[in-house]
């Protein structure tokens, strides 16, 4: 499972198609394995960061706000969504790989 959580100062962005920074876990046997920080400055909306994600073989984003065209974007890709998280990004996780 790679997971990725919209990352500002160590929690979840709130903003979907704003986020700045991703940060991405690797998760084997129902732990964290490694984690990243990958700035995506450079990129420019939601659906340059959907292939972002889909070239990262992410399968799940944790994320706050997103859109109706986001949300249908990543299930078409066949990308989990868990929207409308706040808090600790680290902490959401863990909580996810708990379930």
């Amino acid at each position: 499972m790679k997971i990725a959580v919209t990352f500002e100062n160590g929690n979840v962005f709130q903003h979907f198609g704003h986020t700045e920074k991703f940060k991405i876990y690797d998760i084997s046997n129902g732990k964290i394995i490694n984690e990243s920080i990958v700035d995506t400055k450079w990129k420019w909306s939601w659906c340059s960061w959907l292939d972002f994600l889909k070239e990262n073989s992410v399968d799940t984003l944790i994320c706050g706000g997103i859109g109706n065209g986001a949300k249908q974007a990543l299930a078409e890709a066949g990308i989990k969504l868990y929207g409308g998280v706040v808090g600790n990004a680290d902490s959401a996780v863990k909580w996810l790989v708990a379930r």
